[in-house]
């Protein structure tokens, strides 16, 4: 299948930014380091481990995705940030207690090397976090503009050809979408105006587009996904993807329900419940802040499920969530699901899920395929939304009045079958009926 689509070589370095240097990002960042040294190996990254099925089943062409799309080299990568702390890479990654003492003695030297810069932050925002080392300015706009500055210096500090940002920061509260967000020209009036409906995630999402750079949202808060920072994508040629990385109990969501639906059982209620205690955690003990990811959990069942299309299995599922904080847990998260289903002449069953796992564990593969991808999008000129790249988000963005995919399945689908574009290769449609009809030789 021909392609108009030209692709840029990645010449030179790539900066990975990401706002707050926190669980999440520290042990994105050294895990990457670990990486490069032969230290570990990339388990969860699609863009390291995975292959790509090309042509057909028969002609066993199954190369890996990174020798297949001409993605940036690990060794390419340069990192930085912000964060409201003034600790190195190191230390954070220390205090996060993710990773390993011993994997992280190994590698300090370059985790020492990487300092934040000053964060911009509003305690109205997130209440439960609170930092010294934060941008000063009389307005937001002033803000975005020391933000735009601190990646020019960053690049020519660290000799970077290309950089892509990639939120990493904790939940804010929950803000409805409005006027101040339709235009881009009603968005720069509001940062010029404080307008309270523009948080700090924004604020980063606009410099970064305003630069023209890649950027992605992986938590719940309304950033890239308002039609004015859509609009200013498009103008400035960054793709975008948002929002919320997609990786514990609503992982198991989009691979579980999905499967039921497939089959035609029935589901009266879906209950999930959370225990965290990392920062994340502390932040979304804030009912405000809670209410954003809710808002983004909740949606998920709804679009797979479509029930208003199946009535008489989904009409009356009903949908809870929480989430609770608690300390002794820190980063290893358990996400407990019950699930009561019916089958055949509505006899009743359950499922049971207890996931107990590590949340940054998942997350940071989440951030280096999507910074990877990212930035192969913008050497494509691909500009704005890139729904593609759904496969890593809880609530996928999408054109206004274009429902999401949220099927894992359909999301990979989707996803290989642009990369097969992006390079002039045939879509697969795993019709296969030509393996049966052809005249046997």
């Amino acid at each position: 299948m021909a392609s108009n689509i030209q692709i840029e070589i990645g010449k030179g370095k790539l900066g990975i930014l990401t706002p707050v240097m926190g669980a999440v990002h520290t042990t994105f960042m050294a895990g990457v380091i670990s990486i490069r040294r032969g230290l570990s190996k990339p388990v969860g990254s699609l863009t390291q481990m995975g292959t790509i099925r090309l042509g057909k089943r028969t002609d066993n062409r199954n190369p890996m995705v990174k020798d297949f799309v001409p993605l940036a080299d690990l060794n390419d990568i340069v990192f930085g940030g912000w964060d409201i702390f003034t600790d190195s890479a190191y230390e954070a990654a220390m205090n996060a207690q993710v990773l390993d003492k011993d994997l992280l003695n190994e590698i300090k030297d370059e985790l020492q090397e990487i300092k934040p810069m000053k964060a911009v932050f509003d305690k109205h925002y997130v209440k439960k976090l609170d930092g010294s080392h934060v941008k000063q300015g009389g307005t937001k706009m002033e803000l975005a503009n020391a933000i735009i500055q601190d990646i020019e210096d960053f690049k020519k500090k660290n000799g970077c050809d290309r950089v892509v940002m990639v939120w990493c920061g904790s939940t804010e509260i929950y803000i409805k979408e409005s006027d101040v967000h339709s235009t881009i020209e009603k968005l720069e009036e509001g940062l010029r105006n404080n307008h309270e409906d523009i948080a700090p995630s924004m604020i980063y999402a606009y410099a970064a587009i305003k630069s023209g750079i890649p950027y992605a949202n992986g938590a719940p808060n309304l950033s890239c996904d308002v039609p004015g920072i859509v609009e200013l994508s498009k103008q400035t040629g960054a793709p975008i993807a948002g929002k919320d990385f997609k990786t514990g109990q609503t992982l198991m969501k989009t691979i579980i329900a999905p499967g039921l639906k497939a089959r035609y059982l029935g589901i009266d209620g879906w209950f999930s419940t959370n225990i965290l205690g990392n920062r994340d955690g502390e932040v979304l003990d804030d009912p405000e802040n809670f209410k954003t990811k809710e808002v983004s959990k909740l949606g998920v069942l709804e679009h797979i499920l479509e029930p208003s299309k199946h009535p008489d299995l989904y009409k009356d599922l009903y949908h809870k969530v929480r989430i609770n904080y608690y300390p002794p847990r820190g980063d290893n998260k358990e996400g407990w699901d019950n699930i009561d289903i019916f089958g055949w002449l509505g006899y009743k069953m359950q499922i049971k899920v207890d996931f107990l796992c590590k949340d940054s564990i998942l997350a940071a593969p989440l951030v280096l395929d999507l910074a990877l991808f990212l930035d192969l999008a913008k050497r494509a000129q691909m500009k704005g939304i890139q729904e593609w790249l759904s496969f890593y988000l809880k609530s996928p963005q999408t054109l206004p009045g274009l429902p999401p995919m949220h099927d894992l399945f359909d999301q990979l689908k989707k996803l290989e079958n642009t990369l097969r574009y992006m390079m002039g290769e045939d879509l697969i449609t795993n019709l296969g009926q030509d393996y049966y009809e052809e005249d046997p030789e």
